[in-house]
């Protein structure tokens, strides 16, 4: 019986929504931008400093002492003591030790950060690659940000992707698109409700053992 889905997703697909929709439905926690927040209470450092690695393969800053310097209520993150600085290679620890917890306790939709690598050996994980027309990527970036150009909306979808492959290889030597990697990938430009509908039947057919799912 699979207690755990993790979602994979190209930018700009709605996977992210779609796996909340998912959560919903199961009646399941969902693990996405909550995960920062945990991040930062492991770490004790601010949300925002957290966010700034979230899902990055390199630090965006080569220290943050300054950061540090500022916030003299830091105690140390995970039961040891605080490193000389907090980096993208520290918020993957975290990341990976945040999500086998998560894992252990079960009923629970996690979101990127390498979930579907983390929990490859774990059974109970269901594992979904959300992917859709770059078309359909680009108008969803450009009805978040009106701001943006076309052409930056573009370079972004580009830049994105890119980050969560590096991500993704840097820290477990995998590749984000590898099929293999996943029970199912699907497209999102079924519609959100019929991307979930199908996730929940795949897992029903699991469950039921109606439908032979493997890796």
């Amino acid at each position: 019986m699979f207690r755990v889905v993790t979602v994979a997703r190209e930018y700009g697909s709605g996977g992210g929504r779609i796996a909340q929709l998912l959560a919903g439905r199961l009646g399941w926690k969902l693990l996405d931008r909550c995960l920062v927040e945990k991040i930062a209470e492991a770490a004790s450092i601010e949300p925002q400093v957290a966010e700034k690695f979230d899902e990055r393969p390199d630090p965006w800053f080569n220290r943050l002492a300054e950061v540090f310097g500022q916030s003299p209520g830091l105690r140390g993150y995970i039961g040891g003591p605080l490193p000389g600085r907090f980096d993208a290679e520290v918020a993957a620890h975290l990341t990976r030790r945040i999500i086998d917890e998560a894992a252990g306790i079960g009923d629970c939709v996690i979101v990127g950060r390498g979930s579907q690598c983390i929990l490859q050996q774990f059974e109970e994980a269901f594992h979904v690659f959300i992917y859709a027309p770059r078309s359909e990527r680009l108008k969803r970036v450009l009805s978040r940000d009106a701001r943006l150009s076309k052409a930056e909306a573009e370079k972004k979808l580009d830049e994105e992707d890119a980050t969560r492959a590096i991500y993704v290889r840097a820290n477990y030597g995998e590749d984000w698109q590898n099929r293999h990697l996943y029970h199912l990938m699907i497209s999102s430009s079924l519609g959100e409700k019929e991307a979930v509908s199908i996730i929940l039947s795949a897992l029903h057919c699991a469950k039921t053992g109606a439908v032979p799912v493997g890796r």
